[in-house]
């Protein structure tokens, strides 16, 4: 079935099959501002129209959507929290957390799309950029005209960034760049990249660069069991002339790419909260429906349990985003704040989607519900922006005062 053929068929054939309510358990809504609401609103309404009705397709076929990209910039989902007089959305952290989260609702692959957009492509050039490569990029990014993708990770220097090799050599009025970037969200159709290199100092700085120069390629990355319905490939740069005025000049060392990493792993941690109240919906739902024995089984007291424990977890991950969404907003919310946040939230919410499948027995495992989906995709989540362990070795120093990590 092809694509172009088939797009308007699956609208239509699935569009009113999701019946997703927020659980909202302590009245968290009575913490948002009417705007927060309707912004959250109409992202829930777009998804439902015109994500959920395909996304089990794109997901089973490991293809990215492309077709959406105007309705998430419609939405205002590439850089919401970056300033309006760049095109972008103007909007206060939390609401950009509610945007991430009702994505990541439908699906992590595609919060991840608009998470690289925002947070590692919009935000570096926005925060350390030069006003003309604002200008110049910004607007067409957040319209969705253009798309980015963020390079760090290498095959070799994943936890351990600092000991990249990619690196550039200085040739006058261009730099020559060599060296290659590995699971990179958006890398296949993305026009521009901004990459983390060495300069002839070893000292690391930010690159934008462009698709069409000579010698840079971007291999998509096959046979994923996870963020199925997200493009992941890498970059290759085989003596890539860039320009100077490419570089970006505010910013030098680690700072740079970890200050971008904390905006993204902020909006994981309402993402996959997102992901998490999908399942405990899908599975409370169906327990009230499923009979056996001759009564729904969510009158049973072992699923009740699971349900309740749930419900539990996701109320105390909703206070913690909300809380952080305030200290990001203040500007008070510290590296650490945003690793636990990211931490816990991600381990419930694969959690939930274990138990959650539970509930749902055999039925779990199909494409009809979400559970086994998002189980997938968290996998990735858990690991991605910082691991899970590493999230804890930031924790932990941060209350001890000691470094773990060397």
């Amino acid at each position: 079935m092809q694509i172009a053929q088939s797009l308007d068929e699956l609208l239509a054939a699935n569009r009113g099959k999701d019946r997703y309510t927020a659980p909202d358990f302590y009245d968290v809504d009575a913490l948002l501002t009417e705007e927060q609401m309707l912004i959250r609103q109409s992202a829930r309404d777009w998804v439902k129209q015109n994500l959920s009705p395909v996304i089990e397709y794109y997901a089973q076929n490991a293809e990215f959507p492309h077709h959406i990209i105007k309705g998430l910039a419609e939405i205002g989902a590439f850089g919401p929290q970056l300033p309006a007089e760049y095109g972008c959305g103007g909007m206060d952290y939390t609401t950009y957390g509610l945007l991430m989260m009702e994505l990541e609702r439908c699906d992590s692959g595609i919060r991840s799309t608009a998470s690289v957009q925002g947070s590692l492509v919009m935000y570096p050039i926005y925060k350390f950029g030069s006003e003309e490569q604002r200008r110049k990029y910004l607007p067409k990014l957040a319209s969705g005209e253009m798309m980015g993708c963020f390079g760090l990770t290498e095959p070799d220097h994943g936890s351990n960034p600092g000991g990249m090799t990619t690196r550039y050599e200085d040739k006058g009025d261009h730099v020559v760049l060599n060296g290659a970037k590995m699971w990179i969200s958006n890398a296949p159709f993305a026009d521009i990249a901004v990459v983390w290199a060495k300069n002839p100092e070893g000292k690391i700085k930010g690159l934008i660069v462009e698709r069409g120069m000579e010698g840079f390629s971007t291999p998509e990355t096959h046979g994923k069991w996870s963020l199925r319905a997200s493009a992941t490939g890498e970059l290759v740069f085989d003596n890539v002339r860039v320009p100077k005025e490419n570089i970006l000049p505010n910013v030098e060392g680690l700072k740079g790419p970890l200050t971008c990493l904390n905006s993204a792993r902020y909006g994981i941690s309402w993402g996959a909260l997102g992901a998490a109240m999908d399942c405990y919906d899908s599975a409370l739902r169906y327990a009230k429906q499923r009979e056996q024995f001759g009564r729904p089984i969510a009158g049973f007291q072992l699923q009740q349990k699971k349900l309740a424990e749930m419900i539990t977890e996701i109320t105390k991950a909703q206070l913690l985003v909300w809380r952080l969404g305030q200290l990001m907003d203040a500007g008070k919310a510290t590296p650490a704040q945003i690793s636990m946040a990211k931490r816990n939230n991600v381990e419930i919410a694969l959690n939930i989607a274990r138990e959650s499948r539970q509930i749902l027995g055999g039925m779990g495992i199909t494409g009809e519900y979400p559970m086994m989906r998002h189980m997938m995709n968290l996998e990735s989540v858990v690991t991605y922006e910082g691991t899970h362990d590493v999230h804890l070795l930031i924790l932990g120093m941060e209350i001890t005062g000691e470094n773990a990590f060397t």
